[in-house]
């Protein structure tokens, strides 16, 4: 149920009123909102953390508003990470001033700024997209881990030693994309998508990315971006583009049918985790399991050559 603006402001308010109390058990109750903290969180955490997602398989974050449920689950927690460089566009603001009563993180914004893709459709901000390459996430995760202990100072050992296990699948996991990515022929290493979530992607593995929509699903493709797109398949010969499990196929398809109006096949490559991970209590659920999902398939469709199930075997059938 949407919140009207009385009921809205109201539930704010006692949240900036209620005080910040101190843990109230060992374990540490954190709220992401997206899956790939959430997940990083757990990896870092351990026994030490309760991690609950606010946005899970399929929810598009950068047009997900807060609901009265959400605010008060917030409000309760011990700890809120959130992503920031403006992916939770329209939950900012309250994130923002939750950090008064309750400590409230923006885990993306630690980022090194010299790593960050600037766009010109958002000034003076940068594309949110970093998980998409495991080197990017690694500083993310050492920003999880900071905030936690210092959260928690007794439990840092533990959490220091659970990070430097994670960076090690961090690195066989961008190890594994290099090389599978590198088996697609150049002329073919072309990734057309629903919106430009794969900048950081397309830079580190060497292709060309093209979203139909900007950095943000909240931007609309117009007819005479489609009909360009279109174009361009039929002139370079572009067999495949991909879907993304959070964002709607339409526009996709309206290339497809563009297309084959033009005599030419593009073919759907597979669907791609964009801006949220598999199902629940899947492998593709973890965020190993979700950008070990894009890498082979990306390359499979694109005419690499990559294992069957992925780099630990453990991606799902047809994959």
């Amino acid at each position: 149920m949407r919140l009207n603006r009385r009921h809205f402001m109201s539930t704010v308010a006692a949240a900036f009123i209620a005080p910040h109390f101190a843990l109230a058990t060992d374990t540490l109750k954190i709220f992401a909102t997206t899956g790939m903290i959430a997940d990083t969180a757990r990896r870092i955490g351990g026994a030490h953390v309760e991690v609950q997602a606010l946005m899970g398989p399929g929810v598009d974050p950068h047009a997900y508003r807060q609901t009265r449920t959400d605010i008060t689950a917030m409000t309760r927690a011990d700890l809120v990470l959130w992503h920031g460089l403006y992916l939770e566009a329209q939950m900012e603001e309250f994130l923002i001033k939750l950090d008064r009563r309750r400590t409230s993180v923006p885990v993306a914004a630690a980022m090194p700024r010299d790593v960050l893709i600037s766009h010109a459709d958002y000034d003076g901000r940068f594309d949110p997209h970093v998980w998409m390459v495991p080197n990017l996430w690694t500083h993310v995760a050492r920003e999880i881990t900071r905030v936690l202990s210092e959260v928690k100072t007794e439990a840092a050992g533990a959490f220091a030693q659970n990070l430097a296990s994670f960076e090690e699948e961090l690195k066989a996991l961008q190890t594994y994309g290099e090389t599978a990515l590198s088996t697609v022929p150049e002329q073919a290493r072309v990734l057309l998508t629903a919106h430009d979530a794969f900048g950081y992607f397309g830079r580190a593995f060497g292709y060309e990315v093209i979203g139909i929509q900007g950095i943000s699903t909240e931007s609309e493709a117009g007819l005479n971006r489609i009909s360009t797109l279109v174009d361009m398949l039929v002139e370079r010969k572009i067999g495949a583009a991909f879907v993304e499990s959070s964002v709607s196929d339409r526009n996709i398809r309206a290339l497809i049918e563009g297309a084959a109006a033009q005599d030419h096949t593009v073919t759907i490559g597979g669907e791609l985790f964009s801006d949220a991970m598999g199902g629940d209590g899947t492998y593709e659920a973890t965020y190993i399991g979700m950008i070990d999902h894009n890498f082979t398939t990306i390359a499979r469709a694109l005419g690499g050559t990559v294992p069957e199930r992925g780099m630990n075997g453990k991606l799902a059938a047809g994959s």
